[in-house]
């Protein structure tokens, strides 16, 4: 195991199959259980997102259209541009044994199913200690509770650990103070305890820089 990261990564794709054609279909449970973590946890910051990639790229299979079906129901499926799934929390879908059917745009393409823990509502006004503190152990609880209690608990000496937070941005930047270090356009904080209610905010020498993507920093 890598990392706890690229393990729930695998886990996901593990509900996951292709189907019929050159359609992707994929069970709604899976996702129902995830969702629940979120619903039931007090998160801020955290979130746990769902994406459509291709196997051999890793790059988004991009949706031409898409359904959730039931034995009774058919509805539309909400999706982005980069293939990212807008799914609701809905007890009744989990329930009816529902699933998304997905038509890729490429036919060609073989796509899999990818979850990621990424931060939502975290922009350049959260840059402080003390909102770094919270989403690294945001990251880090709904991280332990996705792995499950036997994993998390029992076989957390398998599991490496969490150092800080990893920010894209959509610009190169760095910053000067200390805590932090970036290369090209993607810097990682190393969080302190210390840091817990410290309002100190952290200024790039990139004003026009913005987060784009917001993930825990996880090494062995």
């Amino acid at each position: 195991m890598k990392n706890k990261f690229f393990a729930l990564a695998l886990a996901a794709i593990g509900f996951a199959q292709p189907a019929m054609a050159d359609n992707f279909v994929v069970s709604y449970d899976g996702f129902h259980d995830r969702l629940k973590v979120i619903e039931k946890g007090e998160f801020e910051f955290a979130r746990v997102n769902f994406y459509i990639v291709d196997i051999a790229t890793l790059e988004p299979c991009k949706i031409a259209k898409g359904k959730i079906v039931t034995e009774n129901s058919e509805t539309p499926l909400t999706y982005t541009e980069d293939a990212q799934l807008l799914l609701p929390y809905d007890d009744k879908l989990d329930k009816d044994k529902a699933v998304l059917v997905i038509e890729p745009q490429n036919p060609k393409h073989e796509c899999q199913l990818k979850f990621q823990i990424e931060a939502e509502h975290f922009g350049l006004e959260n840059l402080t200690k003390a909102d770094i503190y919270q989403l690294h152990h945001e990251f880090d609880e709904l991280l332990s509770d996705l792995s499950g209690f036997f994993v998390s608990k029992l076989m957390s000496f398998l599991l490496p650990s969490q150092k800080g937070i990893s920010v894209k941005f959509d610009n190169q930047v760095t910053f000067n103070q200390p805590g932090v270090s970036c290369v090209n356009n993607v810097c990682k904080f190393t969080v302190e305890d210390s840091w817990e209610g410290d309002d100190f905010k952290f200024i790039s020498d990139s004003m026009s820089a913005k987060p784009v993507l917001i993930t825990p920093w996880i090494e062995k």
